[in-house]
């Protein structure tokens, strides 16, 4: 493979028209998994001198935010050197010399930016349902099971199986286990195509590591974060909501918030961070499991302007529909406010459309009212309370019902899927969703463990 990879990164330095193997942009491990192999195996089985390369669709400066994939690249001895990402190869300028086709894996929509390569798009290998006003005119290939790398799999071994080496089949073997969360039948993410192709790759090669050991170190690899810099644990998982130009970062950070707020010249650095990115305010939600194997978030508010502080904090604090139960965490940042809180099941996606309406809240609050000077600035605490009650009111009506809840019959408790897997099919799956119904189950066994005297 590495020969393979090296080889792709010396034809980009001659003119000459280019079959592009594209991941989607998360860049996953699955995602990368399956670009790089299934470049491999098409280059292997290629008629013409066609030249097929895959390309991870992030900056190269963005691959420490991917710990399972460089644990993983290290594992089987690929350096990342010999990769290709988006940021070193010019698609659209191929694109307009006619020397471009693309693969699109484990993805069938292009973004916006991308809009002007679809007519490039010749083939696509996907794992989620079509998006029918979006797909390419061109051979879609596309089956719902819990991993990419398993249709990746079934290709080889159904076209070239004489292509796996241990190599390959690790990576594949892997991906697989990760994306499936260790095929267990509880979480419910593998189907029966993905079990097959497991147990296909474990029967010819025997020596690949056991699923328990290899499942448990990506996972470790993924939640890790002990390499990176504030910055990157900032941005490793973050999601973004706007409000009449003004911007909050929502990021979900996978470790306790007191270590997170002893960390060296952190209230410099969170300062950096939102004036680098224009965020009027950052919401750092902390997710981990304790000694005992229960689950615990925490938040912490970074707002320089201290009116939007007290309302974002003010609806989180007031929430009834969910009750976040917030205890007050001391700390002597200032901008800075700390809380525990008690119930672990509202994740940030839950989250979300209570710092919406925190920002809706906070710009009635900045209205001028008739007759009242311009020159006015600043807001009252009165004032943020009469929000506050408003937004109080508004969200009791308006998130009564949960916000995750599918127009479908409900998807079944021992699923990581949102949402009814005959509505939409499956999603990919994040960290925060893996973290949270695995949270789910471990509070369902406890109960049934020690169950209440009666």
């Amino acid at each position: 493979m590495e020969d393979y990879l090296q080889g792709c990164r010396a034809a980009l330095q001659e003119p000459q028209p280019l079959h592009v193997v594209l991941g989607n942009e998360a860049c996953d491990l699955d995602s990368m998994v399956s670009a790089l192999i299934l470049a491999f195996y098409l280059t292997k089985t290629a008629e013409a001198e066609e030249v097929f390369i895959p390309v991870l669709n992030i900056k190269r400066s963005e691959l420490p935010l991917r710990g399972d994939n460089i644990f993983f690249l290290q594992k089987v001895h690929i350096p990342e050197t010999v990769l290709i990402f988006r940021d070193e190869i010019d698609l659209h300028a191929l694109h307009q010399a006619g020397q471009l086709t693309l693969i699109l894996v484990d993805h069938h929509v292009l973004p916006k930016s991308d809009a002007a390569l679809e007519e490039a798009v010749a083939e696509v290998l996907d794992h989620r349902p079509i998006d029918q006003k979006h797909c390419p005119p061109c051979h879609v290939a596309v089956e719902l099971v819990g991993s990419c790398a398993t249709l990746v799999t079934e290709r080889i071994l159904q076209g070239a199986p004489e292509i796996l080496d241990w190599q390959t089949a690790v990576l594949l073997h892997g991906t697989i286990i990760l994306d499936c969360v260790n095929m267990d039948p509880k979480i419910g993410k593998a189907t029966l195509k993905d079990n097959k192709y497991v147990e296909k790759l474990e029967a010819l090669f025997p020596d690949l590591p056991k699923r328990d050991d290899i499942f448990e170190s990506l996972q470790k690899a993924k939640f890790d974060v002990s390499g990176l810099t504030t910055e990157q644990i900032l941005r490793k998982d973050q999601k973004t909501i706007y409000r009449e130009g003004t911007k909050m970062a929502i990021s979900t950070i996978y470790m306790d918030l007191e270590a997170f707020l002893q960390r060296s010249d952190l209230l410099a650095k969170l300062s950096t961070f939102c004036q680098a990115h224009s965020y009027d305010a950052l919401v750092a939600m902390t997710i981990f499991f304790s000694a005992h194997s229960e689950p615990v978030r925490q938040l912490a508010i970074f707002c320089p302007h201290m009116a939007l502080r007290m309302m974002i904090c003010g609806v989180l604090e007031r929430s009834h529909s969910p009750a976040l139960k917030l205890t007050p965490v001391p700390t002597t940042l200032p901008n800075l406010q700390a809380y525990h809180q008690g119930n672990t099941q509202v994740s940030r996606k839950k989250l979300l459309p209570l710092l919406q309406e925190a920002l809706s809240a906070y710009f009635d609050s900045m209205k001028i009212p008739s007759g009242q000077p311009e020159t006015t600035v600043g807001v009252s605490r009165e004032q943020v309370d009469k929000e506050l009650d408003r937004a109080g009111s508004s969200l009791i009506s308006g998130l009564s019902q949960d916000e995750e809840d599918p127009p479908l019959p409900p998807t079944p408790m021992n699923s990581l899927v949102d949402e009814c897997p005959l509505d939409q099919g499956l999603p990919k799956l994040s960290a925060e969703a893996v973290f949270e119904k695995c949270s789910q189950i471990s509070l369902s066994q406890s109960t049934t463990a020690c169950p209440s005297n009666k």
